[in-house]
C-alpha cells in the first residue's frame, strides 16, 4: 500500500443469524475497491470472536481486532437499526478500544425499515464523538433494504446509490488525509 492509499476498516455491525449486513457490505466494499485511493479491510464482527472477551481477560480476538483498527486511517460502519438503535455487538466492538478510534474519520452505511437505519447512525455519532473520532456528515441509507437488492444481492438502483457513496467516500478521504497528516505531525493527546 502506498502513502496515497488510505486503509479503511469496513465493519459489519450485525452478527444476527439471517442478517442483511453482508449484502450491504459487499456492495460498499465494491464501491471502495473501484477507487484507487482506498483499500478496505473487511471486518465482520460475526467472525471477530469478541464474545470470548467476556470469558477471558485478554483474548487473542481482542488483540487481533485492535491491531486491525489501529492500522486503519478511517472507518466505514455498516449498521442496521434494531429497535431504534444499533446492534449490541457493534457497541461491544466500539467499547473494547479507545485510542484506535482517536483522530480518525468514520462514515456510515445504514439499512433497515422505513427509516433506513438513520436513528442508529445518529446514536453512533454521539458515541464516536466521545471517542475523539470525526464522523462524516454524509451517509448512505437503505430504507426497506431487502427491497433495494435483488435475490442475488445486487443493488437495483446502482447509479443512485453509487453517487451517494461517492460523496461520502470523497469526504471520508478528505478527513482521512487531513487527520493522518495531523497524527504524523503530532501525536493525538490521549
Amino acid at each position: 500500500m502506498t502513502d496515497s492509499v488510505h486503509r479503511v476498516a469496513l465493519i459489519i455491525g450485525s452478527t444476527r443469524e439471517g442478517r442483511f449486513g453482508p449484502t450491504v457490505a459487499r456492495w460498499l466494499h465494491s464501491q471502495v475497491r473501484a477507487r484507487g485511493d482506498m483499500e478496505a479491510d473487511l471486518i465482520d464482527l460475526a467472525d471477530a470472536g469478541l464474545e470470548q472477551a467476556f470469558a477471558r481477560a485478554e483474548p487473542s480476538a481482542v488483540a487481533s481486532l485492535g491491531a486491525r483498527l489501529h492500522a486503519a486511517d478511517a472507518f466505514l460502519i455498516v449498521t442496521p437499526e434494531y429497535n431504534h438503535g444499533y446492534p449490541a455487538p457493534l457497541k461491544t466492538a466500539i467499547d473494547w478500544y479507545q485510542t484506535q478510534w482517536h483522530a480518525k474519520p468514520v462514515g456510515f452505511v445504514s439499512y433497515g425499515g422505513i427509516s433506513g437505519g438513520l436513528r442508529a447512525v445518529e446514536q453512533l455519532r454521539q458515541v464516536f464523538a466521545e471517542l475523539h473520532a470525526t464522523t462524516v456528515r454524509d451517509a448512505v441509507s437503505f430504507p426497506n433494504a431487502w427491497e433495494q437488492f435483488d435475490e442475488r444481492g445486487e443493488l437495483l438502483e446502482q447509479e443512485r446509490y453509487a453517487r451517494r457513496a461517492s460523496v461520502m467516500l470523497e469526504r471520508l478521504l478528505w478527513w482521512s488525509e487531513a487527520l493522518r497528516a495531523a497524527r504524523r505531525k503530532r501525536a493525538y493527546p490521549a
